[in-house]
C-alpha cells in the first residue's frame, strides 16, 4: 500500500517536471523571440517581457518537486552520501517532517489567501501593456508548495518503505 502510494506521488511529481520543461521550452521561445522583434523590428511588447519572469517562476516553482523526487535538491552530501541506506532514510524523514512539510504547508496558507485577494482586486501589471491576470502568478506559489508537499510525502513513504525493508523479521517470520 505504502509503494502504490510513493509511486503515485512520484508520477505526479514527474508530471510536474515534465511540465517544467515544456515551460522551459516556452520560455526559450518567446525569449528569442522577444529578442527577434526587438533588435529586427524595433518593437517591444511589455506583456511578453512579463511572460519571461512568470514563465521562469513556473518552471523554477514546479521544478522543486520534481528535484525533491529525483533527490537533485541541495544537501550536505559530502556526509549524507557517505552514509548508509539506513541512516539517509531516517535523515529524509526527519528533513520532511520537521522542515519541508512545515515549511510548504505554511506558504501554502498564507500564499492562498495572497492569491486569492489578488484575485478578488482583479490586480493587473501596473504596466501599459503588461499581462492582465497577476493573481495567476501568484497562485502558482501555493499550488506549488501543495506540490512539493505532495513530493515530500512521496520521499516519507520511501524512506518508511527503505527502513521498512531494512528491518529484521520478528521471531515469528512475519516481516
Amino acid at each position: 500500500m505504502l509503494q502504490k502510494l510513493e509511486r503515485l506521488c512520484n508520477r505526479f511529481s514527474d508530471l510536474l517536471g515534465r511540465i517544467a520543461a515544456l515551460l522551459f521550452l516556452l520560455l526559450v521561445l518567446n525569449v528569442f523571440y522577444d529578442v527577434v522583434a526587438r533588435y529586427l523590428f524595433n518593437s517591444v511588447s511589455i506583456g511578453l517581457q512579463e511572460l519571461e519572469w512568470h514563465l521562469y517562476a513556473s518552471i523554477f516553482l514546479l521544478g522543486i518537486p520534481y528535484a525533491i523526487r529525483t533527490d537533485s535538491h541541495v544537501r550536505v552530501d559530502i556526509i549524507y552520501d557517505r552514509l548508509g541506506a539506513r541512516r539517509k532514510a531516517l535523515i529524509d524523514l526527519c528533513g520532511v517532517i520537521f522542515l519541508l512539510l512545515p515549511f510548504v504547508l505554511l506558504v501554502a496558507w498564507y500564499g492562498s489567501s495572497f492569491a486569492f485577494e489578488s484575485w478578488s482586486l482583479g490586480e493587473r501589471s501596473g504596466d501599459p501593456g503588461g499581462l492582465p491576470y497577476r493573481w495567476v502568478i501568484k497562485a502558482v506559489i501555493p499550488f506549488a508548495c501543495l506540490s512539493m508537499a505532495v513530493a515530500g510525502v512521496g520521499m516519507l513513504l520511501r524512506s518508511l518503505n527503505t527502513l521498512r525493508d531494512m528491518m529484521p523479521p520478528d521471531e515469528t517470520g512475519a516481516a
